[in-house]
């Protein structure tokens, strides 16, 4: 069982690495067609949105700031305290 903790652990650890390098590549602006940076920027996209999409379609950015981004830390942190929560009982 620790095991599939661990496994849980990481695949979190990692979505949240991803939120907040997209939020850095937000900031820089780099096209996602940049030969260098483009498969980067694509793959962060790719692999966040269908976590960042629902959310912001609830609360959409409002005066240029997007929410969206803390919201989502927030809800992966307590999903993940939740599963690892329930997996450590057993």
């Amino acid at each position: 069982m620790l095991l599939v903790i661990q496994i849980i652990d990481l695949v979190f650890r990692i979505f949240y690495i991803l939120v907040i390098a997209r939020v850095i590549l937000s900031w820089i602006r780099i096209s996602p067609y940049h030969p260098t940076w483009g498969p980067l920027v694509r793959i962060t996209y790719d692999l966040t949105e269908p976590i960042m999409a629902p959310i912001r379609r609830i609360l959409p950015p409002m005066g240029g700031l997007d929410f969206t981004p803390f919201i989502v830390l927030i809800l992966l942190s307590v999903v993940q305290q939740v599963l690892i929560g329930i997996l450590a009982g057993f």
